[in-house]
Parts: structure tokens; sequence; C-alpha cells
């Protein structure tokens, strides 16, 4: 990806100028620009044609973000630590992170046949049904960056139990030895509390912000996965893309119970 330049700013917008800047110097980020190094304040001064003054409030809401760090009597720099993931797409964590130029790495914790009520119903097979569950740490750049479960059923996912997900993708793998392409699905995404065996294993402290993520992923139809992720809140950001003519999100009216379903898939994990 290239970097497409600076915007330029409308000052006839009722949208302030440090926000058009900060709006124009994310979309330029999305777009892979300043992989190098990020400008000072005076290259971005004479880019947009500003005042300093304006430069620095745009600064300020991309460190607020996360997007961009600045330490003491260092230049700005960009955060590659955190993972941007798409909403409302198919998507694969592991292409994610390696797209963004961050080592993936998983550290497998379970790898087997297993028999489960609760997730059977969620793929809409009989509660006797097998399943092969893919438990792993996910690790970007090194460090632990999500734990990750999967449940497929046993009738057309036992081949996975030969393959290494240490460095691969489960889509990958689940369409090359199983001839099983996901389509499409659903997923939800609720932020809670980490517990402390969780919060150990992401490496961060007892009770930290996390993600809860969900996903039914389907193929032709048919359920075929069934996935609880828990993500460190730190390193992570969910991404959407919409526009006024064509809305892509709905608030779901799932979403005024979130606390409870949070507090009811903790329990029964």
């Amino acid at each position: 990806m290239v970097d497409p330049g600076p915007g330029v700013v409308d000052r006839r917008s009722p949208l302030p100028l440090w926000a058009q800047v900060a709006a124009d110097l994310r979309q330029r980020l999305s777009l892979g620009a300043f992989a190098d190094e990020f400008p000072a304040e005076h290259r971005l001064v004479e880019e947009y044609g500003v005042s300093r003054h304006t430069v620095r409030e745009a600064l300020r809401e991309l460190r607020t973000s996360g997007l961009v760090v600045a330490e003491r009597g260092r230049a700005s720099r960009v955060d590659r630590s955190r993972i941007e993931q798409p909403l409302g797409a198919v998507y694969s964590l592991y292409r994610q992170i390696e797209a963004q130029g961050v080592e993936q790495r998983s550290e497998v914790l379970r790898l087997e046949r297993v028999f489960d009520a609760r997730v059977a119903e969620a793929l809409r097979l009989p509660p006797d049904a097998e399943l092969i569950v893919l438990e792993r740490r996910r690790l970007a750049g090194g460090e632990p960056l999500a734990l990750d479960t999967a449940w497929l059923p046993a009738d057309v996912a036992a081949p996975l139990l030969a393959a290494d997900f240490s460095h691969t993708a489960l889509y990958d793998e689940l369409a090359g030895r199983c001839g099983i392409r996901v389509q499409g699905g659903r997923e939800r995404i609720l932020p809670m509390i980490g517990d402390a065996a969780r919060c150990r294993l992401l490496g961060v402290p007892a009770r930290s912000a996390v993600f809860w993520v969900e996903r039914l992923g389907c193929s032709g139809g048919r359920p075929v996965e069934w996935r609880e992720s828990v993500v460190r809140g730190d390193r992570f950001a969910f991404v959407a893309e919409w526009s006024a003519r064509r809305p892509e999100l709905e608030l779901s009216a799932e979403a005024l119970h979130a606390p409870m379903a949070i507090s009811g898939a903790r329990r029964r994990r």
C-alpha cells in the first residue's frame, strides 16, 4: 500500500481543522503510511498548511486513540503493537496479524476429540455429537494477544488432528485438509474484565480489560465452527467501515443484555 499524501483541509467545514488533519492521518495510517518514521510537527504544518497548534491537537487525538506513541525527548512514532481486525467480514486472525507486518505464532494448548453438549447445541448438532476442539494461545510479535478455542464437528474436521497449528491458520487447514471453507456467519464482541487465570496467560495484570468474542462460522449454510476468544484490550482494535448511504452495522437488541451474556458465558466455562 502506498501513502496517498496529505488531503486538503476545508476551512469552510464545520469540522475543526485539527479533526480534519487527525482524520486524514488516520486514513494514511490505514493505508500503510509512515512505516519507517512518523513525520515531525513542522513537516505536518507544511503538508497541511495549518498552524503548529492545529497539528498538536491532531496528534493529541491520535495519541489518545493509541495510534501514535510520544515519548519524552523522542519523536512521535506509530504504535505497531495494536492489531486491527475488521468487522462484518470473514477474516483470519493469522492473516490479519501477518498483513500488518507482525509475526504470528500459536501455542497449542489442546487439540483433541471431545463431547460438549453446550457447543453441540450452538453448532445445531445432537448433544452427544463428537467434536474437534483446538485451543491456542495466540502470540503477535512474541507477545500474548489472545486465547482462542474453536470447536468443529468431528465428521468434517477430524483431519485437523494431524495439523501443526503453531504457525498456520485454522481456515487454511480446514480448507486444505477437509475441503471446508468458512463463507460467513455471526460474531458477537463483548467487553469484560479478565479473570486471574486468563490474564496470566495473556501476560497482563489480573482484572485487565479484555474482549470476549463469540463466533459461529458457516459453510454452505451449515455451522462448522463455534469459537470463543479472549483478546487483550490493550493490543487490539476492531475496525468498521461505513457510510451514510449504506450503513453496514446495526445495534442489536441483544446488546442491551451484554453484561448478562458475559457472566453467563463465564459460568459455563
